[in-house]
């Protein structure tokens, strides 16, 4: 395993047997992945050795002649730039030597490939490599993860109060306790965020190759594995977007979303699109869901019809003494407000040592009326 602590060239990793077989076979006897993990400034060689080993496979006649014809000339030139020093040239004599790289002609020229074949052929594959990484830094924390293999939403609560209305197929990796000066969470697929207010520390969403950054407000991300494009929605208060690459490298270029905005990030073309009015966009305003439209301002309502707009907005299930809270009103705006502290608010203002138990999507108000 020493020996690989001195890759430094894709090519270091194309002639290791014990690389290929762990991409090709996801045999990972050698400790690739332990490896990678512990190396996570070797993560993007890795991915394009990945990349590298996919473009064998692509279909030759799938190029236009034009597109072939540029690869191989741009790789040529860079073949020859490196063969001028001593060392490359070593390296290279070895690497063809070995008996995998001589079943083909000048394996460089697919490096330029790969480029065709990633944005052609594996998009799919391999647009969620930027979650992969971040998610596998995550689990080396020691993080909580929660996977949503049901048919509807799934709430998650977390130490600083906030709350998650998780989709299905969707995935959230997040601390049991935040510590430090910031809260990072790292989602795959879809939720609707209502974080806590905290100025002094704030809130981090890693989806793929976006980061959002709050203080405390309510936000929907869309991020799914497949999708083209990642999008922001903002309900309430503000957030910061940004690309998950400007971030790593401390870029202060984000992108300020306030209510009813919203940001799609183009994958292919690594673009941001900022829509100022979500009812002038088709796809978005057509994908809003009850939490992001139903209103928590309330004027002399009943708790009970409280209660059923809590049910339908976070896909819940509240179990109540009805008959006890039969006559009880209440005045308040729980806009803005994560779904624990909503929950707070109304016992509170029921009275009489009401309380409120969560398990999951169940939720237990104990009350004996009110004040």
């Amino acid at each position: 395993m020493k020996k690989r602590n001195k890759y430094r060239e894709i090519e270091d990793f194309l002639a290791d047997e014990s690389f290929r077989l762990w991409m090709r076979s996801k045999n990972d006897m050698a400790g690739w992945e332990d490896w990678t993990l512990d190396h996570p400034k070797r993560a993007k060689l890795v991915e394009e050795a990945r990349l590298w080993l996919l473009a064998m496979k692509v279909p030759e006649h799938d190029l236009t002649q034009e597109q072939l014809d540029d690869a191989l000339q741009n790789t040529w030139l860079k073949i020859e730039q490196k063969e001028q020093s001593p060392k490359r040239e070593n390296k290279l004599i070895k690497v063809w030597n070995d008996g995998w790289f001589g079943k083909i002609a000048a394996v460089l020229v697919l490096g330029l490939l790969s480029f065709y074949a990633y944005t052609n052929y594996f998009t799919a594959a391999n647009t969620d490599f930027y979650q992969e990484q971040i998610v596998a830094h995550a689990e080396a924390d020691g993080l909580l993860e929660q996977i949503n293999n049901s048919n509807k939403p799934q709430i998650i609560n977390l130490s600083d109060g906030s709350s998650v209305l998780l989709q299905p197929k969707s995935k959230l990796s997040y601390p049991k306790v935040f510590m430090g000066n910031e809260r990072k969470v790292y989602l795959s697929g879809e939720a609707f965020f209502e974080i806590s207010k905290n100025p002094q520390k704030p809130f981090f969403v890693h989806a793929n190759e976006v980061v959002t950054k709050v203080v405390g407000t309510s936000f929907r991300i869309k991020a799914y594995t497949n999708d083209s494009d990642v999008e922001v929605l903002v309900r309430t208060g503000k957030v910061k977007v940004n690309s998950e690459k400007a971030y790593s490298k401390s870029s202060q270029k984000e992108i300020v979303l306030l209510p009813n905005q919203a940001l799609r990030f183009e994958r292919k073309n690594q673009t941001f699109k900022k829509i100022t009015d979500i009812t002038t966009d088709k796809s978005i305003s057509s994908s809003v869901r009850s939490i992001e439209q139903l209103s928590f301002d309330f004027t002399d309502i009943p708790v009970s019809q409280i209660l059923k707009t809590i049910e339908l907005a976070y896909s819940v299930e509240i179990d109540y003494p009805k008959q006890e809270l039969k006559k009880c009103h209440l005045t308040t705006s729980l806009n803005d407000q994560p779904l624990p502290e909503k929950l707070k608010i109304i016992c509170k203002s029921i009275g009489n040592n009401s309380s409120y138990t969560m398990n999951g999507n169940q939720i237990t108000i104990l009350s004996k009326g009110c004040n």
